[in-house]
């Protein structure tokens, strides 16, 4: 949009930075990587791995980003939708914010193309493509690893904010449309994200609200959302309030309203007979749609969507207290008390069994062939090797001798085993160290995990019993990171959720944008939905423009619900703001005047989970100067551009340089003299003495000292020119990109 003079606030592009190189007796030429903005949307779920969107809706993902080992770690950077006429660099460098060169990276001079601390990336059939750079895949696709560390080559990432950037190659440095970047931290370290300032919630705070409560079906015991079909399975008994229906068996909902779709209510019993049956606990996912499940007393079915009838065994033997899927299609795992076995599901034949020396409840992680057996009573977790179905390992539950019977379930992403006791929930490695305890206010009851996401969610459940002053009545979901442990999410109060009626259990979409929990007491199953906070992934910086420049500010956020943006503006040192009007979004644009030197500006981002705003920038307007001349000449000859611009506009430095009124000098028409001024008339320039002359991508051989124009490409030596062999080499650490051995010269490409 655009506003009327001395309303509206904003950033123009002028007030990026300038790299200049001054002439050197014996320098390399390097290839400068220019300013990164922002310009990349960022997940505010700041999981591993992690993605980010670029300003052409470019997807850039690291593998890892957090907890990074310090002394080198190798991080896999994939990319897709990016240009096919552009090359791009990816390289770790200091994040220096918006508009801002993001220098010194990591790397160094590689003179065998070699290194690993940085890729280039180019278009296929470019001249490069081979053994200085890759070409792109199909849909401007790439997939490259590099290996980065915590210091190296002038960079700390232990003192200043890094990340994995792309950016366009030194023969496009003005083109700011392929900047992707992503923070990175290494062990001990936050990700330097910003996100700028939580006004009433931290920004990015992530939480979950409940949007329905879903009644169809009957007293909710376990629950399992389908990976191919999508559908809610829910193992149901009745629910004494209904007298007039016996809901018992397994329920099948539309996640998305809770409509039912199917009721399955039928299981043979102990004599084949089939019987009203309610559904227990749920095995796992049938390939396609429907569960296996064990059903009142020793029943083991198995069921989908429309079937009229479950079909099934019965077991002999006592009752089933946990069942999982086998280590063998057609196989499920059962416990009767401290008996493990393993049963064909169309005989109920026992292939194998074992067993413990106590237990009730078990966990399987077939990933790394184990299954966790917890005896509650005697205070005891144990391993049982699933290839040689025997016990391989014991461990103590601290606090678990006696108590309370919560649950038991493996992380499938890491083999951790979660042992819910009484209040506490006890999380042990793959092998078998106590390596956190997660204390709540409520019983431990249930546990899922969300691979995609690295989260764990956990459902405590009130005791129910009023008379205990512990107690309230309210149960709480909460969310924590798998790998640090940290909490996730807010604590989210479930009211009306408590232990009397049964155990409550969860449910997790992929990704974690929706959680189902169960609460048997009131026979209902709550959906909840992730929001958050607004988070600021685009911010603006400090400004310099000339009175009557066109002039833009801009900024970007995203929480959930998406956020929505209003400008704000301060003209007194940011003591008091008022809302520009009409400025609701991202980008603004307006002509400077003089009378707005010294204003400030912002944008705020609102959802309803809260509020969160950018930092505020300072808008720094200059008289006009401009003329009819040309450009007048320079005192000592040093020439530099005027707006910082890709080509500039023509304006010449030295002691007594003024900027020409329309001139502009672009792609490769700047030249400068070893020691003769310069001036400009009409938009070109010239030169007085010397022969050397670099701009944009441009490179003529000579003896003069060359300065870049303002988006910084190549910098050339006060000596000859050199060779591309020594040009083209490797990553800087004042923030050049020096790549590898180039087999040619090429014109422009120095």
């Amino acid at each position: 949009m655009t506003s009327t003079p001395g309303t509206a606030p904003g950033t123009p592009p002028g007030g990026q930075s300038r790299l200049r190189r001054r002439a050197g007796t014996a320098a390399v030429a390097a290839l400068l990587l220019a300013g990164i903005p922002v310009g990349a949307a960022v997940s505010a779920d700041a999981g591993t791995p992690k993605t980010a969107t670029g300003p052409q809706g470019q997807k850039l993902t690291v593998s890892a980003t957090t907890g990074l080992d310090p002394a080198q770690q190798k991080v896999r950077v994939q990319g897709e939708g990016y240009g096919l006429t552009t090359g791009i660099y990816v390289a770790l460098c200091k994040d220096n914010g918006d508009n801002r060169v993001p220098s010194p990276c990591l790397g160094g001079a590689d003179m065998s193309g070699g290194s690993k601390t940085s890729q280039w990336i180019v278009p296929p059939g470019d001249p490069y493509e081979g053994d200085l750079a890759q070409a792109f895949g199909p849909g401007g696709t790439f997939d490259v690893e590099i290996e980065i560390a915590q210091k190296g080559d002038g960079l700390d990432c232990a003192e200043v904010a890094c990340s994995v950037v792309t950016r366009a190659d030194h023969r496009a440095a003005g083109d700011r449309t392929q900047d992707v970047r992503i923070p990175v931290a290494f062990a001990g370290q936050d990700p330097g994200d910003g996100g700028g300032e939580g006004v009433d919630v931290p920004a990015g705070t992530v939480s979950y609200k409940s949007a329905a409560d879903f009644t169809t079906a009957g007293k909710p015991l376990d629950l399992l959302l389908h990976p191919d079909s999508k559908k809610l399975y829910v193992g149901a008994d009745n629910l004494p309030d209904t007298a007039d229906v016996d809901e018992r068996g397994l329920h099948v909902l539309n996640p998305e309203n809770g409509a039912s779709e199917s009721w399955i209510s039928q299981a043979p019993g102990s004599t084949g007979a089939l019987r009203a049956s309610a559904a227990a606990r749920i095995a796992g996912p049938l390939p396609g749609d429907g569960v296996v499940y064990n059903y009142p007393l020793r029943g083991v079915g198995s069921a989908k969507s429309g079937d009229e009838a479950a079909t099934g065994v019965w077991l002999a033997g006592s009752t089933i207290t946990d069942i999982a899927p086998g280590t063998t299609p057609g196989t499920v795992l059962v416990a009767q008390g401290a008996t493990l076995s393993e049963i064909e599901r169309a005989t109920g034949t026992a292939t194998r069994t074992l067993t413990l020396p106590g237990g009730t409840q078990f966990a399987a992680d077939p990933e790394r062939g184990a299954l966790w057996y917890t005896d509650f009573t005697a205070g005891k977790l144990h391993r049982v090797d699933l290839a040689s179905f025997t016990v391989s390992g014991s461990f103590d539950l601290p606090g678990g001798s006696g108590g309370m019977a919560g649950f038991t379930e493996t992380d499938p992403a890491t083999g951790a085993v979660w042992v819910g006791v009484g209040r506490s929930v006890l999380v042990f490695d793959a092998a078998g160290t106590l390596v956190k305890t997660l204390v709540g206010k409520d019983l431990a009851r249930d546990a899922a995990f969300d691979t995609a996401s690295g989260r764990a969610y956990v459902v405590w459940q009130d005791g129910g019993d009023l008379s205990d002053p512990a107690n309230d009545n309210n149960g709480t979901l909460t969310v924590y990171g798998t790998e640090d442990f940290a909490v996730a999410a807010q604590d989210l109060s479930l009211p009306g959720n408590h232990s009397q009626a049964g155990a409550a259990s969860l449910a997790v979409e992929p990704g974690g944008a929706t959680v189902f929990v169960t609460s048997p007491a009131e026979g209902k199953i709550t959906k909840l939905v992730r929001q958050v906070s607004p988070l600021v992934t685009r911010a603006p910086a400090d400004l310099t423009a000339k009175d009557g420049e066109e002039v833009a500010i801009r900024a970007e956020g995203e929480g959930t619900p998406e956020p929505t943006v209003r400008w704000q503006v301060s003209t007194d040192d940011a003591q008091t703001w008022k809302d520009v009007e009409g400025a609701t979004e991202s980008a603004l644009t307006f002509t400077a005047r003089t009378a707005q030197d010294g204003y400030r500006y912002r944008a705020e981002f609102r959802n309803d989970v809260g509020t969160t705003r950018t930092a505020a920038v300072t808008l720094t307007v200059t008289a006009a100067t401009g003329g009819d001349t040309g450009g007048d000449v320079g005192g000592n000859g040093d020439a530099s551009n005027g707006a910082g611009s890709t080509g500039g506009d023509g304006s010449t430095g030295g002691d007594g340089g003024t900027q020409s009124g329309g001139g502009s000098t672009t792609g490769d028409s700047d030249s400068t003299g070893g020691s003769g001024s310069t001036g400009t008339s009409g938009g070109s320039t010239s030169t007085s003495d010397g022969s050397g002359a670099t701009v944009g991508g441009g490179v003529a051989g000579g003896t003069g000292t060359a300065a870049t124009s303002g988006g910084g490409s190549l910098a050339a030596t006060g000596a000859t020119v050199m060779s591309v062999t020594l040009a083209a080499a490797g990553l800087v650490g004042a923030g050049a990109l020096v790549h590898r051995r180039a087999r040619r010269r090429t014109e422009g490409a120095l």
